[in-house]
């Protein structure tokens, strides 16, 4: 190393950083160190290379940036001598990945006093052993408590999906167990009133009569469609009306079920014509209890169905019983996702779905996809304030599957749009968050599945777009290229 390229310790006391060292730090600092130029325009170093040298600029100017989304951020720019970059910390040794932290350019051509990584390291640890002990903590301490508070979020995000789910799947459960009691009931009632009709008084083509009319009546409930509250009640008054005339006691307690289960005045006739009128009262009130049992077995294969396909939705939401990495449909991930989150959804709030269900299945992280759906779902609703319209839609732009989460809240302020992508950033106040969601979305579209995921913002329409890749190879392209 000749004298041209370094400094004398002299010159490396001018600069503000060394400027309270020693004489015999300052000889060591000018043997292991040495001046570097850069031209105007050149890339000192690059983020996430391996972090090599300790620079400090001695003339000129330069710029530090980070890359973000693809597109790199300026985050300062300083002409100040004196002013460092690159291996800040590596007196922290293979502790934490030791690469660059950011991108130092050269705007104009310009010099730098630079020390290689190690020996800078072996410097701050020597020299300052306290200063160590403090910036070790820090920057632990800080890096703990933001894992704790990322899962704490996590739990938090957890736990309230966990109770919609809890809340879901309480009310079928609760209606199972309401019809069951009253099929219990029915069941009992059903086989009094047969007694009384089989006692001997009915002969035996009657009663095989009245069997066939009870066949009839329960396919006829099954297929029978829910009418419009005041056709139906027109349809009680009429059937209340024939059975008082015909002496059947409390009538209006028969009328509901019998026209839920698509009974009228017509059938009712049939019947007296099949057992008579002296055992019309029994035969009806069997009916209406077969029918009444039809519908409540209705209720219970629905409440069983609506069960059974929120657990599937959990399971296809939590991808558990399925290997991280696999081909999956799009839509049933994002279906998942809804059924997770109808509880945080305000009944005020419509959700329009707008999918291409001719898109093809994709390789991808499932259970991780579903957390971007969560995150970019939730905070759409929370945009809204309880009330708008939520779309989500899928097409493809090419090789690359899109989906769309739309909102008609009150957008993303400018002056907020540009860092919401970043760690730990919220608009959500003290307490609400911390401003997890989107980074992480970021890292699972971007860094792990090699897609893309931007923002369109304005008042009353915000929508995230998320690009993943529809096949393996086409994960280094560039999203919207196709």
């Amino acid at each position: 190393m000749t004298a041209s390229n370094r400094l004398t310790p002299a010159q490396i006391r001018t600069l503000f950083l060394f400027e309270a060292l020693d004489d015999s730090q300052l000889a060591w600092l000018a043997e292991r160190g040495r001046v570097e130029q850069r031209a105007g325009g050149s890339a000192v170093y690059r983020e996430g290379e391996p972090a090599t040298c300790f620079f400090v600029l001695l003339s000129g100017a330069v710029t530090l940036s980070r890359r973000l989304h693809g597109d790199d951020i300026e985050v300062t720019r300083t002409d100040q001598r004196g002013a460092y970059g690159g291996s800040t910390q590596a007196y922290l040794g293979d502790r934490v990945d030791q690469v660059y932290p950011n991108t130092m350019g050269a705007v104009s051509d310009a010099e730098f006093f630079v020390v290689p990584a190690d020996e800078f390291a072996t410097a701050v640890r020597t020299w300052f052993p306290m200063a160590l002990h403090l910036l070790e903590g820090l920057f632990f301490g800080t890096r703990a408590a933001d894992t704790i508070m990322g899962e704490r979020e996590r739990l938090v995000a957890l736990g309230a999906l966990s109770a919609g789910l809890t809340h879901e799947l309480n009310n079928p459960a609760a209606a199972a167990v309401r019809a069951t009691e009253a099929l219990r009931e029915r069941v009992a009632g059903m086989r009094h009133k047969l007694a009384l009709i089989a006692d001997g008084r009915l002969d035996g083509t009657r009663l095989r009569g009245l069997v066939e009319l009870q066949d009839a009546a329960v396919k006829q409930a099954a297929a029978a469609s829910p009418l419009p509250a005041l056709t139906a009640s027109d349809a009680e008054d009429e059937l209340s009306d024939w059975l008082d005339d015909h002496g059947v006691v409390n009538a209006w307690d028969l009328t509901p079920v019998l026209v839920s289960g698509g009974v009228g005045v017509p059938w009712l006739a049939t019947v007296a014509e099949a057992v008579g009128e002296e055992h019309l009262d029994s035969a009806v009130r069997w009916l209406a209890y077969a029918i009444d049992t039809e519908l409540l077995m209705g209720e219970i294969d629905d409440a069983a169905t609506r069960v059974s396909n929120l657990v599937g939705a959990a399971k296809q939401y939590s991808q558990l019983d399925r290997a991280p990495h696999q081909t999956v449909d799009i839509h049933a991930l994002l279906d998942a996702t809804l059924t997770m989150l109808r509880a945080k959804i305000p009944p005020e709030v419509k959700v329009v779905k707008e999918y291409d269900r001719g898109l093809p299945s994709i390789p991808a992280f499932g259970a991780e996809l579903n957390q971007v759906w969560t995150n970019l779902i939730d905070n759409a609703v929370d945009a809204m304030s309880g009330k708008g319209t939520l779309t989500l839609s899928t097409s493809r732009e090419g090789d690359w599957l899109l989906v769309e989460v739309a909102d008609t809240g009150t957008g993303i302020p400018a002056e907020v749009r540009p860092r919401i992508f970043e760690p730990f950033f919220t608009t959500k106040s003290v307490g609400d968050g911390t401003g997890l969601g989107l980074d992480i979305s970021y890292r699972i579209v971007v860094r792990k599945h090699r897609g893309d995921i931007r923002v369109e913002t304005q008042p009353g329409h915000t929508r995230f777009q998320v690009r993943l890749p529809i096949t393996p190879a086409d994960a280094g392209a560039e999203p919207g290229a196709g």
